[in-house]
């Protein structure tokens, strides 16, 4: 095994963080998480079932569904209303039009909740994601030369993150276990579809899941 070298702490992109990641802090105010997190609060949340195994966070998606277990992509309800103001930033910090943000996972993270070492769903391009009501722990691994690099930085409520290039393609992402009641409302772009429309994700098959982070 090879040594694993920790990468310091960051706030903001220097130059240590992972390329193609961009974190960015109050993107809404606090009035505008208050009237999300009302809408967001009144979803029927369903359970995340992966390999038999259910998680403890629970998850509502609009646009596309991805089904954690069969790995494949359906239609889906319509994006509401609520969250097209959101929608707009997202595509604003992702320098993509709005509606390119085709798929998105709103999340629930109870005491304790955590998601394990993965890259997003293979269909899935560019990802922002929109952090509610608390701040939790957000790391990154990848593997280079037999050598584990690491780094790590802190969520915080109304801020959102974006993965794309080797940030979204080559490292990994987790969350520890949440030490308080958590939301997340997380946008993607789908990578390109196939003659008949369906989403494709194209190359090898990697494990993932869906990161909802």
């Amino acid at each position: 095994m090879g040594r694993s070298r920790t990468l310091p702490l960051f706030d903001e992109p220097p130059a240590t963080a992972p390329e193609g990641f961009a974190y960015h802090p109050a993107v809404i105010d606090e009035a505008a998480e208050r009237v999300l997190l009302t809408q967001v609060r009144a979803l029927e949340f369903g359970d995340v079932v992966m390999r038999g195994v259910t998680a403890r966070r629970r998850v509502v998606q609009f646009g596309w569904r991805y089904s954690f277990d069969a790995r494949a992509l359906s239609e889906g309800p319509a994006v509401p209303d609520y969250l097209r103001e959101l929608q707009g930033i997202a595509g604003t910090l992702a320098g993509v039009e709005p509606a390119e943000l085709s798929e998105v996972l709103v999340t629930e993270y109870p005491v304790g909740a955590t998601i394990g070492w993965h890259r997003d769903a293979p269909p899935f391009g560019i990802v922002v994601g929109v952090s509610l009501l608390s701040a939790c722990r957000f790391r990154f691994r990848r593997t280079v030369n037999d050598r584990v690099e690491r780094a790590e930085t802190e969520l915080a409520p109304r801020s959102a993150y974006v993965l794309s290039g080797p940030a979204r393609t080559e490292w990994q992402h987790s969350i520890p276990p949440t030490t308080a009641l958590r939301y997340s409302i997380t946008f993607r772009t789908l990578r390109r579809r196939t003659a008949g429309g369906q989403p494709q994700s194209g190359g090898r098959r990697q494990r993932s899941e869906s990161a909802g982070t």
